[in-house]
């Protein structure tokens, strides 16, 4: 863990905030987390990524939601990374393996969700079943859009999180 955070202190600006883009998908998120190095560890580091994802404007927040496949589904809409995709198919595992009755069920509550909210569903899907999460989006139907949106950036903080924690154990 220290050996990453010591390589990534080491970068150029636009060297390190590509490393750390596929933990979240938004550049300015990357951008700006690789302005706050040096950083000594992990508890700084998600402090200043989770500060950073709460001052980003709207815009920035949406470039993230785009960088995420669909719960169930394996490709995004917007512009990602590799590394990205195979994080999201790790955290969606359960949905992803679900039999024909729940994929056809998430694809029609992401269908009405996209209609409601013009985003996609995020949510932290690691360790969660397809009736857990399918729970969590008709709750969530139920928010008006300001809520949905700080729910959703909520959602992609702790995403962020758990990809950050991984990165530092990849080495």
């Amino acid at each position: 863990m220290a050996e990453v955070l010591t390589q990534w202190n080491s970068l150029d600006q636009d060297a390190a905030a590509l490393a750390v883009l596929p933990c979240c998908g938004s550049r300015a998120w990357a951008t700006e987390l690789a302005a706050k190095r040096p950083i000594a560890d992990e508890a700084v580091l998600l402090a200043e990524s989770s500060a950073v994802w709460g001052a980003l404007p709207q815009e920035a927040w949406q470039e993230a939601f785009d960088s995420h496949p669909r719960i169930g589904e394996q490709k995004a809409q917007g512009r990602v990374t590799e590394e990205s995709l195979h994080s999201s198919a790790h955290e969606q595992s359960a949905a992803l393996s679900a039999d024909d009755a729940a994929k056809l069920a998430l694809q029609e509550a992401n269908r009405r969700y996209e209609e409601r909210f013009g985003r996609i569903f995020i949510i932290c899907a690691s360790d969660k079943g397809t009736s857990e999460i399918l729970a969590a989006l008709e709750a969530r139907m139920n928010n008006d859009a300001n809520t949905e949106l700080q729910e959703a950036a909520e959602q992609q903080r702790q995403i962020t999180a758990l990809r950050l924690k991984r990165w530092l154990e990849a080495a």
